[in-house]
């Protein structure tokens, strides 16, 4: 039976952070009472918060939670992050105070593996590093809990933040104990490599803006990229033309029609980072290809389902006959395949690049820049108020 409590605070970013600890709090007193320690029951709070999400600085995050929000001396806080975090151009994973039982975990750190599982498991160690502090007890219990756990079958922290398992014998996470005399910081997780430590974090990132959440605000686009290419489909010049075609040429102009539809959308809602004081070059560079490729994704998802539209479109109106008649050459179901493809492609390039998108918003606050000027104008209300009611 639990002889005492120990509370533990959840801070995070508004947002994806905030959305993952939604969905995994409930289990995590259970799991660190297996994990950590059994005799101790493990409380837990949730608190949103904008600057854990509006700087990229550890030290300023920490010492503004040790400063504003910590309460009691045995309160352990754990801060999740969905911005990146460097410490002399190392990608840092985490970072834990334990002499005053505050962590930092950097989201995007994690990479683009499972997230929601490597979030418990990260916040477990964790919060079992500030438990025990620098003894080896602490450590090796939870190696033996991790091995117990597996013989058993339950796999919750099989990707905690020292592993070698998957992306990790790639890009493996150092334990480091900070030298020079660092102040307000015990122990480091970073990735010592810049190339995959970089494309760990890029990934992460793009994970952190949810494409998949963006498709709605294309619905009106694909509304009428569709009946634009829809009256298209019906004239025999698109069947000659398909006929004509390469597979190489095919592909070329897919890659041509989802270039401009990304680019279209940058330019048109200004995505694009430009030079400023909050961000630095690295930062800036990173925030402009995390939305490159978020949108990539996003309109690779449009361009699929207007393939599919088109081609039950296209087996649905046009008899295979006609197109024999017209192309002057036996063609068999697979044709349709390559129709729809190429109509396709000028859709997205006629009727897509002229429309304007169905809710802005999303496709801004799926962007890093804009998630940060919001924290920003967040955080200076919430200092506003602060003041006048002192």
């Amino acid at each position: 039976m639990s002889s005492s409590v120990n509370k533990v605070k959840l801070i995070t970013a508004p947002g994806f952070a905030d959305d993952v600890v939604n969905e995994i709090k409930g289990e995590l007193p259970s799991l660190l009472e297996y994990y950590v320690d059994d005799q101790v029951k493990w409380d837990f709070e949730h608190v949103t918060d904008p600057l854990t999400g509006s700087t990229g600085d550890a030290r300023e995050i920490l010492e503004s939670i040790l400063k504003n929000v910590k309460e009691d001396e045995k309160d352990f806080l754990v801060c999740l992050t969905d911005l990146p975090l460097f410490h002399k151009s190392k990608v840092v994973v985490a970072e834990a105070y334990e002499q005053e039982n505050i962590a930092l975990l950097s989201m995007p750190g994690l990479g683009s593996t499972p997230m929601v599982k490597r979030i418990k498991a990260s916040i477990i160690q964790l919060v079992n590093e500030m438990y025990y502090g620098t003894s080896e007890d602490g450590a090796t219990r939870l190696r033996d809990k991790i091995k117990e756990a597996g013989k058993e079958g339950l796999k919750v922290v099989d990707g905690y933040l020292v592993g070698n398992k998957g992306f990790e014998k790639f890009s493996p996470v150092r334990r480091e104990t900070p030298q020079n005399g660092e102040k307000n910081i015990d122990v480091r997780f970073t990735i010592p490599s810049k190339f995959w430590g970089g494309l760990r974090i890029l990934t992460g990132m793009v994970r952190a803006n949810r494409p998949w959440r963006m498709f709605p605000s294309f619905v009106k686009v694909l509304v009428v990229a569709f009946a634009t290419g829809a009256y298209a489909l019906v004239f025999p010049s698109l069947w000659h033309l398909t006929n004509q075609y390469e597979l190489w040429r095919m592909i070329l102009l897919s890659f041509i029609s989802i270039s401009a539809m990304v680019s279209w959308i940058i330019v048109a809602h200004k995505l694009w980072e430009s030079p400023r004081m909050e961000t630095n070059n690295l930062k800036r560079m990173l925030y402009n290809i995390a939305t490159v490729c978020t949108l990539i994704i996003s309109v690779a998802l449009f361009y699929l389902n207007l393939y599919l539209f088109f081609l039950i479109a296209v087996f649905l109106f046009i008899p295979i006959g006609l197109i024999e008649a017209q192309i002057g050459t036996e063609v068999s179901y697979q044709y349709y395949f390559l129709i729809a493809w190429v109509i396709t492609s000028f859709a997205t390039i006629i009727g897509a690049l002229g429309t304007a998108l169905e809710s802005e918003e999303t496709i801004l606050s799926a962007t890093y820049g804009y998630r940060q000027k919001q924290r920003y104008e967040q955080l200076k209300k919430k200092e506003e108020e602060e003041e006048a009611e002192h």
